[in-house]
């Protein structure tokens, strides 16, 4: 057997597996990068639904005390921190932020709420009845919209933190993403205070 010859096999089998693993490594690659943008685009996705909601929920605010501020008696002191709570939201730009200003404007809609019930006439004002069914709608879609949303961010993050994913997240610079942890305003309000969902 000619030696020169199975120097030659032997060199283009090593040839062969370096580059069936080369091939395999860059299709892993391609895999994990594509995994790891598709579930960015789906927390993207998530956050625009929840983002359309929370415009809703800040649009509502300004009409809710509007309808309460000439009725006498009734304390300023809490409109103008749901006011005040309502702008800073508008105003916060990280995750961060966005939870902290949301669930404080959370806590003066419920301290508005709890006021309203000293003013049993409100329930007669078919106006304010309509914007506190509207409130209920917008809350429950936040809820939704936070379930969905918090779920892509916890497979991404997974993803990111899991390896050998991680690998790839690193070198990409896929960083982890923040959950929404805003509660809502009909959650563990006490049992005296309800929104108002009909007329009677």
């Amino acid at each position: 057997m000619n030696p020169t010859a199975v120097t030659i096999t032997a060199g283009g089998i090593w040839s062969v597996v370096v580059a069936t693993v080369a091939v395999i490594f860059l299709v892993w690659v391609a895999v994990s990068y594509n995994r790891l943008i598709r579930q960015r685009n789906l927390v993207r996705e998530g956050w625009s639904g929840i983002d359309v909601q929370l415009k809703r929920r800040h649009e509502l605010v300004p009409n809710l005390v509007a309808c309460v501020t000439g009725i006498a008696g009734f304390e300023r002191s809490v409109l103008e921190d749901v006011t005040r709570l309502r702008s800073a939201a508008d105003a916060s730009k990280s995750m961060h932020d966005r939870n902290d200003t949301e669930n404080r404007l959370t806590g003066g809609l419920k301290s508005f709420f709890a006021v309203v019930e000293s003013y049993p006439d409100l329930k007669a004002n078919a106006a304010f009845v309509r914007l506190s069914e509207q409130l209920v709608e917008v809350e429950d879609s936040i809820q939704y919209s936070r379930r969905y949303y918090n779920g892509a961010v916890r497979d991404l993050n997974i993803t990111v933190e899991s390896f050998p994913s991680n690998l790839v997240s690193a070198f990409f610079g896929f960083p982890l993403a923040e959950y929404f942890e805003v509660s809502s305003v009909t959650q563990r309000l006490p049992p005296s205070i309800k929104l108002y969902q009909d007329n009677t």
